[in-house]
């Protein structure tokens, strides 16, 4: 799934780079709240929390706002709203597989956003049931290649996490993809550490069967609009994608960066 991986490094890049950060703070400290509401407000004791704090931290997330999350979600604090996950499917354009992960208190609302951001920008609504199979539940921890410490090789992080249930590495460009079930990931993420090895994020992903190839930067182009005006909805936490791009389609979105 390199291909994949690369598309979704792509999509990194873009929201690095864009005004998009105050909407990626709110849906971080969202995912925090969700967290402590959940298995409660102590990270040591709650690792979907621990791990929703890291990711937000590493993306520069405040601490006062992060510390509020963990406060409303656990009760410490009033304020806290009566979150839900709904799950869309859809395809783009050339069959691509998307699945749209959201966190919401309002269902008519997350429809409507979804339903007009996937078919103004080209997508179709799909069947329940239709696109989630072609996807699997897995663990991902994500792991910089390049660090303080040096330059990571994908051998490093196999010998690292292994034994704590990785079954695979992805390339995705500037970092490793470990994958695990999802039931290990926190060992992985674990293990991952105590090797003295960085990591960006550690979560519960979906992760495509196979990838469906494109091989024209105009149709990555229409994907990615889909991507954009989806992932523009505050209810949007996560879209997930089977893109595998071919390698002259990468050089031009490269190219293009």
């Amino acid at each position: 799934m390199s291909g994949h991986s690369k598309w979704a490094t792509t999509k990194h890049k873009k929201a690095v780079i864009d005004a998009k950060r105050g909407k990626l703070f709110a849906k971080l400290v969202k995912n925090v709240e969700v967290a402590a509401r959940l298995g409660g407000g102590d990270p040591s004791g709650n690792p979907t929390l621990y791990d929703a704090i890291q990711k937000a931290k590493k993306s520069s997330v405040p601490n006062d706002n992060i510390d509020r999350a963990v406060k409303r979600g656990s009760g410490a604090e009033s304020g806290g709203s009566d979150y839900e996950t709904i799950m869309y499917e859809a395809y783009g354009p050339s069959g691509v597989a998307m699945l749209i992960e959201c966190l919401t208190d309002n269902r008519n609302r997350s429809a409507s956003d979804v339903r007009v951001a996937v078919t103004r920008n080209g997508g179709t609504m799909a069947d329940v049931g239709s696109v989630l199979r072609l996807f699997a539940r897995k663990g991902v921890v994500v792991v910089p290649k390049h660090q303080a410490s040096g330059e990571v090789t994908e051998d490093a992080v196999l010998e690292a996490a292994l034994e704590a249930g990785l079954e695979e590495t992805n390339d995705a460009g500037e970092s490793w993809e470990a994958i695990s079930d999802p039931n290990d990931v926190v060992e992985v993420r674990k293990a991952i550490e105590a090797a003295g090895l960085d990591y960006d994020s550690s979560e519960v992903q979906f992760v495509p069967s196979f990838g469906q190839l494109v091989d024209s930067a105009d149709v990555a182009g229409k994907v990615m609009r889909i991507v954009d005006a989806l992932e523009d909805s505050d209810d949007v936490q996560n879209v997930y994608d089977n893109v595998e791009l071919s390698p002259e389609v990468q050089a031009q979105l490269a190219a293009e960066d």
